[in-house]
């Protein structure tokens, strides 16, 4: 690939005034601005997802097998439903075209996008990841309770959800898990300023705010005093095994932490290429994506704050007779990013994006139509970062580090080259090689 334009690479600095539910758009700081799923093994969310979008059909606390945890706001509730069961390649496979689309700062408000994908979702037997804020379960009347590293007490470059809100996220989050769905984290106050923001963290205090999280998350029953909701159905200290850091800055220090809190992919890196996954300080590397940008002579991260910026230099209220425009190129720039890994190397294709209504709405309408147009194709399954782990993980080493050779946009001339397993040399005849024979 060639040298990427200044433009491919958003500045975190230079987030503070874009919100999204209070959520300040996700960049990375080191430079200027920046199938659907069937029931197949590997596949993705079973066919019928149960529940309506408000949420209401959320597993009573008081629920048949249920156990609840700690103060009841969150509970055992078995197996998570509508779970792939992940199948190994068969020699000579082509594989399957992951794509997975995933919601920073995941929350409910009055415009209704999470549990409107939540039906997008349905519609196209999608999974999705999305990661919670945990402060969204807080009330701003108890924001004292947060301890943010490096600043005072209830601080927060985000803003703290009204009362409402905060029940109809939970109802969301019960409500997706229940669906299929995977419900990661995006921590909590969302601080990207060069001084004290979230790259300048040490690996104690990714701790502090990673324990903080999953604490608002399993204490919203105490923090909120709402007693007619059921408890979320899932234990979220096991559920939790990833996520996204705050303008995808810091997750050097934060990873050995979050390893050793069982965590198995991170989703944190910025301008990534299409390529087949691997590790990275011991978990999976699922980057956001370096995808082509029509018009443009460089690319863009495979994120809707990455449009905003090109196109109306991260103004979330740029010139509305560029809308039209500005949107279909965002959609031709997710569907060249999809076509590219798809009719080439299909490497797993990875969108992440907030809900929000910058310039109009137009890139919830873009994402949402590329959506519907990839879960459309053949051989394609919308998974969450959870199920593309565990394909991942029961597939052998060896074929793995073949596709890892496969380059952006590199069709290979057999699958069989790649998806083959190199037959072990046995024992024996190993030794009689590495072992010189003396007269």
């Amino acid at each position: 690939m060639g040298a990427l334009s200044r433009r491919n690479v958003l500045s975190g600095g230079a987030l503070a005034a874009v919100t999204a539910l209070g959520v300040t758009a996700c960049a990375d700081g080191s430079g200027a601005a920046r199938g659907s799923g069937d029931s197949k093994p590997g596949g993705g969310a079973a066919s019928a997802h149960p529940g309506s979008a408000d949420g209401s059909s959320a597993a009573s606390p008081t629920s048949a097998g249920a156990v609840l945890i700690g103060d009841g706001s969150t509970s055992d509730t078995g197996p998570q439903p509508h779970q792939p069961v992940p199948e190994r390649l068969k020699p000579g496979q082509k594989p399957p075209q992951f794509v997975v689309f995933s919601w920073d700062g995941a929350g409910e408000d009055s415009k209704k996008l999470f549990s409107h994908f939540r039906e997008v979702a349905q519609e196209t037997k999608a999974t999705m990841s999305f990661f919670l804020s945990g402060i969204y379960t807080l009330p701003e009347s108890k924001k004292d309770l947060y301890l943010p590293p490096g600043h005072q007490p209830g601080a927060s470059d985000i803003g703290y959800l009204a009362d409402d809100h905060i029940r109809m996220t939970l109802q969301q989050v019960g409500a997706a898990w229940l669906e299929g769905h995977e419900i990661g984290t995006h921590f909590n106050g969302h601080f990207c300023s060069p001084g004290n923001g979230v790259g300048t963290w040490s690996s104690s205090q990714w701790r502090s705010e990673l324990e903080q999280a999953i604490g608002f998350v399993t204490k919203w029953r105490t923090n909120t005093g709402f007693k007619d909701l059921p408890a979320l159905p899932f234990d979220y200290r096991k559920e939790l095994i990833g996520g996204r850091t705050p303008c995808l800055l810091g997750r050097d220090a934060l990873l050995p932490t979050a390893k050793s809190m069982g965590w198995k992919y991170d989703a944190s890196s910025p301008g990534g290429n299409q390529v087949w996954p691997g590790h990275y300080k011991g978990l999976w590397e699922f980057p956001l994506q370096s995808i082509p940008f029509p018009g443009h002579n460089f690319q863009v991260l495979s994120m809707d704050y990455n449009m905003l910026a090109n196109q109306s230099n991260a103004s979330v209220n740029g010139d509305p007779a560029k809308r039209p425009g500005w949107q279909q190129q965002s959609y031709g720039a997710y569907m060249a990013g999809f076509n590219r890994a798809y009719t080439t190397n299909r490497a797993p294709y990875f969108i992440g994006n907030h809900f929000e209504s910058w310039n109009g709405g137009i890139y919830m309408r873009s994402v949402e139509e590329a959506l519907r147009a990839i879960a459309a194709k053949p051989d394609v399954r919308l998974v969450s970062f959870r199920q593309l782990v565990e394909w991942l993980e029961v597939q052998d080493p060896a074929v793995l580090a073949k596709l890892r050779t496969l380059d952006v946009g590199q069709t290979p001339t057999s699958w069989a080259d790649y998806t083959t397993p190199t037959p072990a040399r046995s024992t024996a005849s190993a030794s009689a090689k590495a072992t010189p024979s003396h007269a």
